[in-house]
């Protein structure tokens, strides 16, 4: 593939980071693309913050459980590598506190960070999504990723936005500007979505159903079958 270009400008060789809330949340929003840079030559490493023992609205999770759903949607996306960073067994952390800490963590997580990383792009949640644990890593995210000179810390050159399950409920107007042709890997993405059954539903929003109807009306406005879109924060090339 030596001369070809991937999405997003991006060429083999070439890495991107994605910084996950919670698992699955790599899928939902950017899965598309992410199985796209991956069959076109661009490393992908996951980082998810945190997984929680959880029992809320009639269900429940073990962070084992979510643990092999998340390594079972990686595989499906082609992602080089992905770790969970921290596991909340009692299910009573609130990374909102920590707010250093989670700018430490995506910068220099031993195992997938900024500094092991050292991504061309890096994709984080948007701004505008509701959830408080999505607004902490975003903040933590963009202030990771800011500039620093040369040879201090990694700066990506690219970093993009993308969305949460339920991120149209919200009060942020973001740009959403950036798209992403993924017709060719809606497949691999639902793949990925089946892999979580215990936070995909039946219908509403975590309904793969749904998820695909927004790839679908999205890449419709594009010309295309299935599409992602982005809030970019940082286009450099």
């Amino acid at each position: 593939m030596t001369g070809t270009v991937a999405a997003l400008g991006l060429r083999p060789g070439d890495r991107a980071l994605v910084v996950a809330p919670h698992p699955d949340d790599e899928t939902i929003g950017p899965g598309g693309t992410v199985a796209r840079l991956a069959a076109e030559g661009v490393a992908v490493h996951v980082l998810c913050v945190t997984v929680r023992a959880a029992k809320m609205w009639g269900s429940s999770s073990e962070p084992s459980v979510r643990h092999q759903e998340f390594e079972k949607a990686c595989a499906a996306l082609g992602v080089t590598s992905g770790t969970i960073a921290w596991v909340d067994e009692t299910g009573t952390m609130d990374i909102c506190n920590r707010r250093r800490e989670l700018v430490d963590l995506i910068e220099r997580h031993e195992e997938v960070s900024l500094t092991t990383v050292r991504p061309h792009a890096l994709l984080i949640p948007s701004a505008g999504g509701y959830h408080q644990d999505h607004q902490a890593v975003h903040e933590a995210a963009f202030a990771a990723a800011r500039v620093q000179p040369a040879g201090l810390k990694p700066t990506p050159r690219i970093v993009l936005g993308y969305r949460g399950v339920e991120d149209r409920w919200s009060a942020v107007n973001e740009s959403w500007w950036l798209h992403v042709d993924t017709s060719s890997f809606w497949q691999a993405k639902r793949e990925a979505l089946l892999a979580y059954g215990t936070q995909m539903r039946p219908s509403g929003p975590r309904s793969i159903e749904q998820i695909r109807g927004i790839d679908s009306a999205t890449g419709s406005s594009w010309n295309c079958a299935y599409a992602e879109s982005f809030v970019p924060y940082r286009l450099a090339y």
